[in-house]
């Protein structure tokens, strides 16, 4: 137990790391573990977790050992320890046997030292008698969700850490995490200390992030109008799975972006180089499967994509966590389509566990589901599923653009009525064929034309009937048997809504921006159908100009201003009129009200400017 006052923290913290303040919730922790007190420390990416048992180490008289799951984290925080004029040893399965020798004389040399090891290092009974030698005063557990049965990275090696608090009685232990929801806290706290000690939880806000989810329709194209605007930025690609990863990465490079692939079946050696390459270059972005990020502390990530839906909340949390840890602003966008979700289904369900526990990574994943067919503020949904409230957050998709809701339960009695009349057996693409009256060998080989519902949303874009569907099983009206291979049932929310008893208020879905054949329907916008192809490509460089003036002014991602796809088709028809530009695919009033003025005046500008030729 040590006791220093705030002002002799304050000059430690100035003379060791260079700062004149501590953050918000440091000192409170810091003081805890100085005290000798166990902790379990829930804190957002890039509020300064590592520092809080950085510095009471440093302080102390005993040695500390910090338990970290990637060789690439321990490198690096060594490595800024040692350039602050720190003690700090590694033992890593990357280093040589004498490497690792020299790094465990100089720990176990007089005085207080730093240790970063992995978990399955630790826990070798070598190890461990040997720990037993020294003066072993804390024990630090960093990503300490994977210690849970119940994180979203559970990872059995991290489980024996349970036993530290047996072997080493008179050690403290503190756990770090940026994610952890309540039955993964309490895991952690029966694991690590008996439930003996004080729990922080700092809050998951990041407001520095913009929230925006999309539609998986012609990914490959969409990503790379999206990250056109973003030439020159760090950013990460994820995706479900290695062949996604390698293609995107070569659509990428094909189109002059520095990409790097990484996945599990590249080699060691690559993965390190890449690695590497995307912490020390600039402009970098990495194609990856969740194979890469953890402990990646580079702070100017600017924008973090996922090109396949996430495996739960606190999975798509921890991802989109490694973007803007300097707290500048950084952007996240979430691609999503049922069939992603029906494969993160299969995969909880055939994966390992037992039944409780895929129960529950089943909720986490409907909650995710829930998150990307919100009508509302996505901050508000992300933070109410971690316990904490707030208010519209101004930087997500909904609230910049807020959806319109309507009735359409209507529509929802078709789908029920499709999904009840071939007998609760089928999945989505056959429901929605038999909807669409589809003339094909599965719907004649069952006499499924013959139906009352075949055809009933004949009129109705496909895309449009998919929203649908999407928010039903959001809602809960409608879930997938994954023990009947992805059949449809519905169940009692479903049941209240084709009684008329409950209303289905849903998105309004929007036409397709790259199928002209969606546009002009019954239930679509009415508005025009054109080919972008006639597009003036310097109008549409100019356009783009004014859009990214208006995004740094507001401080907003260009693509909240318009799509690409909306400025070509300004660059194609040349609106003059406010009735001119609400023809437009994706200028609804809100936009009009705010936009109409300066893309209008840019547009005559060129227009008259281009008159005769100039």
């Amino acid at each position: 137990m040590m006791q220093i006052s705030e002002p002799e923290l304050l000059a430690s913290l100035k003379t060791t790391f260079g700062y004149d303040h501590f953050r918000e919730g440091q000192l409170e922790i810091v003081e805890t573990l100085l005290h000798g007190d166990d902790a379990f420390v829930v804190m957002p990416t890039g509020a300064g977790k590592s520092l809080c048992y950085q510095l009471p180490a440093i302080l102390s008289d005993r040695k500390t050992i910090i338990v970290s799951p990637l060789v690439a984290l321990m490198d690096d925080q060594v490595a800024a320890l040692r350039q602050n004029g720190v003690a700090a040893s590694k033992i890593h399965s990357h280093q040589s046997y004498d490497e690792n020798a020299d790094q465990w004389l100089t720990f176990a040399s007089p005085g207080p030292q730093l240790l970063y090891m992995s978990p399955e290092r630790l826990m070798q009974p070598r190890m461990l008698e040997a720990l037993k030698q020294q003066s072993v005063g804390m024990f630090v557990v960093d990503e300490a969700h994977c210690i849970s049965k119940w994180g979203a990275a559970f990872r059995p090696e991290y489980e024996a850490l349970s036993q530290l608090k047996t072997l080493f009685p008179d050690a403290q232990i503190a756990a770090f995490t940026a994610t952890a929801d309540e039955a993964t806290r309490q895991d952690i706290v029966q694991k690590l200390s008996d439930e003996n000690c004080r729990v922080f939880l700092k809050g998951f806000d990041r407001p520095n992030l913009s929230l925006a989810v999309l539609p998986k329709e012609k990914l490959k194209d969409r990503l790379v109008d999206l990250l056109e605007p973003k030439r020159g930025q760090s950013g990460i690609v994820y995706c479900l799975s290695r062949k996604d990863t390698d293609e995107i990465a070569a659509v990428l490079s094909a189109k002059g972006f520095p990409a790097l692939a990484y996945h599990a079946g590249k080699d060691g050696d690559y993965r390190r180089e890449a690695q590497n390459r995307f912490m020390t270059e600039d402009g970098l972005i990495m194609v990856a499967t969740i194979a890469f990020g953890m402990g990646i502390d580079k702070p100017d990530i600017r924008f973090v994509v996922h090109a396949s839906l996430p495996s739960s909340m606190e999975a798509f949390y921890q991802e989109i966590g490694r973007a803007g840890r300097d707290g500048e602003p950084a952007e996240t966008i979430l691609f999503y389509s049922m069939q992603d979700f029906i494969k993160r289904q299969n995969m909880i369900f055939d994966g390992e566990g037992e039944g409780d526990f895929k129960l529950l990574e089943y909720k986490r994943l409907e909650a995710l589901i829930g998150y990307c067919e919100a009508t509302t503020c996505r901050r508000m949904s992300i933070l109410t599923y971690f316990d904490e409230s707030s208010t519209p957050c101004g930087n997500c998709d909904n609230c910049l653009d807020p959806p319109v809701v309507e009735d359409y339960s209507a529509k929802a009695q078709a789908i029920f009525s499709a999904i009840d009349q071939t007998g609760q057996f089928f999945g989505q693409a056959h429901i929605l064929d038999v909807l669409k009256g589809a003339q094909n060998a599965k719907i004649r080989q069952r006499n499924h034309q013959d139906l009352a519902c075949f055809g009933a949303l004949a009129d109705d874009p496909k895309p449009f009937m998919q929203s649908w569907m999407r928010q039903l099983i959001a809602l809960g009206a409608v879930r997938a048997n994954l023990a009947r291979y992805g059949a449809l049932e519905i169940t009692e929310i479903g049941a209240q809504i084709n009684a008329g008893k409950t209303a289905f208020m849903a998105k309004t879905p929007k036409a397709s921006k790259t199928s002209s054949s969606s546009r002009g329907s019954s239930q679509g916008s009415g508005k025009k159908t054109t080919t972008l192809e006639g597009a003036d490509d310097k109008l549409f460089q100019a356009l783009k100009a004014v859009r990214l003036e208006i995004a740094q002014e507001k401080n907003i991602p260009a693509y909240a201003v318009f799509h690409d796809s909306a400025l070509k088709e300004f660059a194609t028809l040349k609106p003059k009129t406010r009735a001119q530009f609400e023809e437009i695919n994706g200028v609804g009033p809100k936009k009009l009200d705010r936009y109409f003025e300066a893309f209008s005046s840019a547009i005559e500008l060129y227009v008259s400017a281009h008159k005769h030729g100039g």
